[in-house]
């Protein structure tokens, strides 16, 4: 059982993003109140859930899990990569036992999708969490605006040079939903098994 946290705010604009509100807002609950919640939620809940926006990119954010952690909740982040140092400091002081890493595109896409240059910094955060050896999933969400099943199979070659093994999950777009970007409807069309190879399953979550 598990609680997420939503941070407002994010240093990408991905077009397909169905969190506006939380992207282009500001937050409504403090630390302190955040804190006061789960105290009154020991016994009750197992873990936290920290999600976004882009959670990792808050300067306080390293000493928000902290104190979380010595709550004895288990802690999950939802993160795009970013910030690969806040992210290396996590790791190191033990205060994060499983991430979903957002992959956004590969890189001859990456800004087109996401309006930034943070390419590099994901590659980082996701060979560090490959060296940290904890439970973690890679994630991708498609639009067939944005990506092919040639980006897609692309995404799992380059997966499979960084020697990761395991589920890669494609998450399709929500068709008829407020998003950052003017999209059309997305043909939710990817054929799995052709896409997975004999390291790397695709999951699709629909």
């Amino acid at each position: 059982m598990a609680c997420i946290l939503w941070f407002a705010g994010c240093n990408m604009r991905c077009l397909y993003c169905y969190n506006p509100e939380i992207v282009q807002g500001k937050g409504t609950i403090s630390f302190e109140k955040a804190i006061s919640f789960l105290l009154s939620r020991k016994n009750l809940l197992d873990a936290v859930v920290f999600s976004g926006g882009e959670c990792v990119m808050h300067k306080n954010f390293i000493p928000f899990v902290t104190e979380v952690k010595k709550l004895g909740f288990l802690v999950k982040i939802d993160t795009n990569g970013s910030s690969p140092e806040a992210m290396q400091e996590l790791l190191f002081q033990q205060l994060v036992n499983y991430v979903a890493l957002d992959f956004k595109a590969p890189k001859s896409k990456f800004k087109a999708v996401t309006k930034s240059d943070l390419y590099e910094p994901f590659e980082k955060t996701l060979d560090l969490i490959l060296k940290a050896k904890i439970p973690f999933e890679v994630r991708t969400t498609f639009h067939s605006d944005l990506l092919t099943e040639e980006d897609l199979a692309a995404m799992v070659h380059f997966l499979e040079t960084k020697n990761y093994v395991g589920n890669y999950y494609i998450q399709y777009f929500r068709n008829n939903v407020n998003t950052l970007g003017k999209l059309e409807r997305s043909n939710n069309k990817i054929d799995s098994k052709k896409l997975s190879t004999p390291t790397i399953k695709i999951i699709l979550r629909e």
